[in-house]
């Protein structure tokens, strides 16, 4: 008989929706698992201002609409610039916004924008921890010099430590972790007992490492930002994702491109994860033994982190394989998901 996981339905505290004709075929996938999610300020232009955010939030309110989806609630991030001002940050947490995401210039898809040197930055982080808004971070460093592989690593000896020493009080989160250095920072952090250091883990990170960008080809659609590492990183994600520990909770970074182009001479960085995400991660902990633990680290450590009320509907997850079609419709043209053609050992029930 298969097995059967029901559990508090769960948050996605990181997720691309992109904007415009593609909305209500992006939120069609995540609205069927996730209560709410953060959603990511990189369009183009970039989401950096609580009007503009507004403006953001009623277009997804329509693509809801649309969908006929009443029980979904779209949390609202803005993307911080070198000119991000302290007046802007106090608007923020006066409208519900959840947090500002750091994005150091050309970290990943359209993050052009981005801070350029995070002491531009100074001004509105102090005025986050004064407000107690959070600040998002894609934790790498961009310099060219810097192996992609070790970007991580660099960031948090050259960027994050010192603005945690700076700003104490700041309640961060690193997001989309993908190194053991990360994951054992994280673990190891001396918050003061205070509840200022968390970190999100994707599905694909957990699932996959460095070689799977490789098997039988290139495979374009395996390759995000930050980029897949070895196994002993992968091990070490596993390892902390698993442990019942709340500083470690759910955020998928799906993230929509359409097929050409990431099937490209110059693809696009993003894996498509939001058709089954909570299959994927209920793999992934079934994998280890540990699917006990799924519901703390999908349901309840997230809310708890920002400070938010947990659901109180459920899912209910079946250990039955999902067949990946090749295709999902995106707008006008089409992407690839993670696995397609492919399984999922776990499903969400009909």
């Amino acid at each position: 008989m298969s097995k059967k996981l029901i559990i508090i339905r769960p948050d996605d505290w990181h997720l691309h929706v992109r904007d415009g004709a593609v909305l209500k075929d992006v939120l069609a996938h995540t609205t069927k698992q996730f209560a709410r999610a953060v959603i990511m300020p990189n369009l183009k232009p970039p989401v950096t201002t609580v009007d503009l955010a507004k403006a953001y939030r009623s277009r997804i309110d329509t693509a809801l609409q649309q969908l006929g989806v009443s029980n979904f609630n779209p949390l609202m991030t803005l993307y911080l610039t070198d000119n991000t001002s302290a007046d802007e940050v106090r608007k923020a947490s006066e409208h519900q916004i959840i947090g500002f995401k750091l994005y150091p210039a050309g970290a990943t898809t359209n993050s052009d924008a981005g801070v350029t040197n995070i002491k531009h930055a100074y001004p509105a982080l102090e005025a986050m921890q004064k407000h107690s808004v959070p600040l998002l971070i894609h934790g790498e460093v961009t310099e060219s010099a810097i192996d992609i592989f070790d970007r991580e690593v660099v960031f948090i000896d050259r960027i994050l430590e010192p603005v945690r020493k700076d700003f104490p009080e700041l309640r961060i989160i690193f997001e989309h972790i993908t190194t053991k250095q990360a994951a054992h920072y994280v673990r190891d952090a001396d918050t003061k007992g205070k509840n200022t250091l968390g970190a999100t883990i994707t599905a694909h990170h957990l699932l996959m490492n460095r070689n799977s960008l490789f098997t039988g080809g290139i495979r374009p659609h395996h390759y995000c930002l930050p980029i897949l590492k070895r196994e002993e990183h992968r091990l070490a994600l596993m390892e902390v994702a698993t442990s019942g520990n709340p500083r470690f909770f759910l955020g998928t970074d799906s993230a929509p491109h359409p097929k050409g182009e990431k099937e490209s001479s110059c693809g696009c960085a993003g894996c498509y994860t939001a058709h089954n995400a909570m299959g994927l991660y209920a793999e992934a902990f079934d994998s280890v033994g540990q699917l006990d633990r799924l519901e703390g680290f999908a349901s309840f450590f997230g809310p708890d982190f920002y400070s938010l009320p947990r659901n109180q509907d459920q899912i209910t997850l079946v250990q039955q394989a999902e067949e990946v079609p090749f295709e999902f419709t995106l707008g006008d043209t089409v992407l690839v998901p993670l696995r397609a053609g492919e399984t999922i050992a776990w499903s969400l029930a009909k």
